[in-house]
């Protein structure tokens, strides 16, 4: 794995000795916390590559930290590992800014798994940037952006990916299946409720402009629609 530095905050002293110990292991710095307000603090005072949240913290919890570390940054990804199983819990932490999520107990192998990846789209270059274009608006899937007239927006990795995702295949019906794999990489039907916040979070803002729609297809999936400029 590429070295990176990875802001952790878990407050079960025992867990979070295992899982600093398999991550530096692994080749990655991890700056580990026990309070939401101490990690809120030390992400603005250091580069970090990933969050890994635990959701029931003492004072500030999961969703409120991850809600409070995207105001200050968009694109780090965040994954949650928490032992609350909920649907609701999965939803409002996608609803809060996160990237993924995984379910305590988990192993070591996954959550590795699970970061490389995000590192690997983070650090994926291309030799040309792509720009897709509907009216006004502008998009880049390198730097998760959507220029609109007076307003940049910037996305998060997950974003940005369903977003490519619906242009490159804009006009064409895209199941639920289809978008699961392509993106999360996984078919699953808790990750397909969360599917449909992110879809909700990115038609909001395509909204601005007339010549992009999201359609839903109730019980098939998904129409990006794109006006011809």
């Amino acid at each position: 794995m590429e070295p990176c530095t990875i802001l952790y905050v878990e407050d079960d002293d025992t867990l979070a000795f295992l899982t600093k110990d398999n991550l530096e292991a692994a080749g990655c710095t991890v700056l580990h916390y026990r309070k939401g307000e101490e990690a809120v603090k030390a992400f603005g005072k250091n580069k970090t590559d990933l969050c890994i949240f635990d959701i029931m913290l003492p004072g500030m919890d999961g969703f409120e930290l991850a809600t409070a570390i995207r105001k200050l940054n968009k694109e780090v990804p965040i994954l949650f590992l928490s032992a609350k199983t909920l649907p609701e819990d999965r939803i409002k932490g996608f609803k809060s800014g996160a990237d993924d999520y995984i379910v305590k107990p988990f192993s070591i192998e996954e959550l590795l798994l699970k970061i490389e990846v995000f590192l690997q789209r983070r650090q994926k270059k291309m030799p040309v940037t792509k720009i897709f274009k509907a009216g006004s608006l502008e998009f880049d899937p390198v730097n998760f952006t959507i220029q609109l007239p007076g307003e940049k927006v910037v996305l998060t990795q997950r974003e940005a990916a369903l977003l490519q995702l619906f242009f490159e295949n804009a006009g064409k019906v895209l199941t639920r299946e289809q978008i699961l794999t392509g993106v999360w990489g996984v078919n699953d039907y808790f990750l397909g409720r969360s599917m449909d916040v992110f879809v909700s979070r990115l038609r909001k803002i395509v909204a601005k402009e007339p010549a992009i729609r999201i359609e839903t297809l109730h019980g098939i999936g998904f129409k990006c629609s794109v006006a011809e400029s």
